[in-house]
């Protein structure tokens, strides 16, 4: 492997693991001896530094992290600071409506309703806070309750459930019809 070939490997490794590796782990996954690839580390850490570029490889103790460079801490802080709102996917904006209307509802009733499995979409709703357990359904088996949360209702900009519009019953029939049509396809009718 010649040497840029090595610094890239050695980037990427410690890239994907996040953290410090040592000289010995990392010589024998580049298939080098630990005194070469040392060095090569060192040449490396130097060009970071004399770049100025955002990140660095440190040592700890017979270790090679890659870490961020402290000069840009400011940046990160206020970058996580920074509230960013989740874009939600088709997926999840049809089982949040779901969730919203038919409330307390079970994953099953989601699914049901839906057609199709719903664990990922209603995870990633918990996990926004848009949608949270709110208790377990007096059923065999006692499955968890989902409904919306009060972040849910400030981000859609009412104040109660209740405000919800309506849908019409016009495309409740359509809603209706095209789910009969594509179950008569899946059937084969």
């Amino acid at each position: 492997m010649e040497k840029n070939e090595m610094k890239a490997a050695v980037e990427a490794v410690l890239f994907t693991t996040g953290k410090a590796e040592s000289v010995a782990d990392l010589a024998k996954a580049l298939e080098t001896d630990k005194e070469s690839l040392d060095n090569l580390i060192r040449e490396l850490s130097d060009e970071y530094a004399d770049k100025g570029r955002g990140i660095r490889l440190i040592r700890l103790e017979d270790s090679w992290q890659m870490c961020t460079n402290p000069a840009f801490y400011d940046v990160l802080i206020r970058h996580e600071l920074h509230p960013r709102k989740p874009r939600l996917t088709d997926v999840q904006l049809e089982t949040l409506s779901v969730i919203a209307y038919r409330q307390p509802v079970t994953k099953a009733e989601i699914e049901r309703i839906r057609g199709v499995n719903s664990d990922h979409a209603v995870n990633k709703l918990v996990e926004f806070n848009l949608v949270r357990e709110l208790g377990r359904a007096q059923l065999p088996g006692r499955p968890i309750l989902f409904g919306t949360t009060e972040e849910f209702l400030r981000s859609f900009g009412v104040s109660s459930k209740d405000e919800l519009p309506d849908i019409s019953p016009v495309l409740i029939e359509d809603f209706r019809a095209e789910a009969e049509s594509e179950a008569a396809v899946e059937v084969g009718v």
